[in-house]
Parts: structure tokens; sequence; C-alpha cells
């Protein structure tokens, strides 16, 4: 039996270029997608729910994303959107080369916990090579080397309750009146406890860049670019995503994307 394959970017991009004549930019935001109404909106919301259901029922919880040999690394990973924090918590880190850096696991969990990163490093650890997919259409192949969350998470101990994990993060995506808004995104548990999904320390076999989000950038290998958080530093177990944001879920979803992001 052939097994149903949904190519989730291309049927994003291409129905939002039917619905508006505009192709979604992961870097420039398009306010018109978070107004309520909108054809196009509308268009990526009920693809997020049948994305979601049909890899959830039929690829299943645990299949692997297609990894690659070290022969089609054909290019350094290409930086995207926030490639260099500024707010002062970041900026001491990196002048610090990062030795005081923690990433804390809190939220519905038994213990709050938190590692250094010579901590993670030192952690049984996970190499793949895998395909970043953008939503603005363009992909790379690159080498990414860190330790699985699913072990992480559970020396927390995620309480039963929790539902999703919410990925807090360093760097200022947008400045207003009122202050720096940061980036945050979420996943569901089956992708925080996916194989795959990985807190990357490492790429093309080197520290991993500033620009590619270091000192640690979370890898969920089944989903969209926007969904792999850079500059991670705590990651908070919760039933509910509507305390955060515009409640819909990360800074981009708060604008107008869908949650899963999945492809």
């Amino acid at each position: 039996m052939k097994r149903l394959i949904i190519n989730r970017r291309r049927f994003l991009l291409g129905s939002a270029t039917a619905g508006s004549g505009l192709v979604l930019s992961g870097c420039d935001q398009f306010d018109f997608l978070a107004q309520r109404g909108n054809p196009v909106r509308e268009v990526m919301e009920q693809a997020n729910v049948l994305t979601y259901s049909a890899q959830r029922a039929l690829v299943g919880d645990q299949v692997l994303a297609r990894e690659y040999g070290e022969s089609e690394i054909r290019q350094g990973m290409r930086p995207n959107g926030s490639t260099e924090p500024t707010t002062p918590e970041y900026l001491f880190l990196r002048q610090m080369n990062f030795e005081p850096y923690r990433l804390t696991i809190k939220g519905m969990v038994e213990r709050e916990v938190s590692f250094s990163l010579a901590e993670l490093r030192n952690m049984p650890s996970r190499t793949q090579i895998t395909r970043h997919d953008c939503v603005e259409g363009w992909s790379c192949i690159a080498k990414w080397t860190g330790t699985p969350l699913g072990p992480v998470l559970d020396q927390a101990g995620v309480k039963p309750g929790a539902r999703f994990a919410i990925y807090h993060c360093f760097d200022n995506i947008q400045r207003t009146m009122s202050g720096d808004i940061l980036y945050y995104t979420s996943s569901d548990l089956v992708d925080a406890y996916h194989p795959q999904s990985i807190l990357a320390y490492g790429l093309n076999d080197a520290s991993l860049p500033v620009s590619n989000g270091a000192p640690i950038r979370l890898r969920i290998e089944r989903a969209l670019g926007y969904k792999q958080p850079k500059y991670l530093h705590t990651i908070e177990l919760v039933d509910d995503l509507a305390g955060f944001g515009r409640g819909k879920g990360g800074y981009w979803e708060d604008n107008g994307y869908d949650w899963y992001g999945g492809i």
C-alpha cells in the first residue's frame, strides 16, 4: 500500500498565493493574516487541522523525518529571521562564552530543573543530517548534533495533565513602545518526545553559531522552520496555550501562521 504523503509547505504556499496573490514570508510580518475572517487565514487554519490529524493518524508518532548523507550537505546552514539577539541577558551570556547559560524546565513538572550548556553536552547525544524547510519556500540540508529533548523532560517529571511544551527564547523579535517582544513557540508532547527532537548545540561538526541560534536551538525535524526555536532558554509544560501571547501558541502563530507547522 502506498503511504499518503502530504507536502504541507507546497500546500500552504499555493493556498496563500491563490487567496491573496502574495507569498508568505518567514521574516516579514503580514498583519493581514492576523485578521479574523481573512480568507487566507481561514484556508491555513483548515490546512492546519487537516494536516495535524492526517499526520498523526497516517504517518505515526515516531516515524522519522528523512535523513541524508554527508555528501548532500552542499552549503552552510542559511541564517534566517533573528540572527543576533540584543537583550541584555543574551549579550551577557555571549560575552561570557555562554558559560553561565542554563536551560530551565518548569511548569507542569514534578520538579523544576535547569542545565548548563556543559551538562547538556555531556548527556547522550544524537547527530542527524536533515532538511530545514522554511515557509518562505527555501530548503537547506545540514548536520545537527544535540541532546534528545525527551530524556531531558523526563528528568523534570512531566505531569500527566501536561499537553504542550512552550519554548521561550532570548531573541527580541519585535520592539514596541512597551518593550521587546521575545520569540516563543510551542509543540505538543508527541513532537517534544519525537526521537529527532533535539536540543542542538552543534552544526556541521562545529559549535552552533550565534546566527543559527547559539547556544541551544531546538530541532523538531517534522516541522517547518519557524517551529525550530533559536536561542532557547526555558521550556514550560502546560495544559493550555491560552495564557501566552495571543493564545495561539507562538509569535508567528499569534500573527496568522498555523500552530502545527508540520511537513
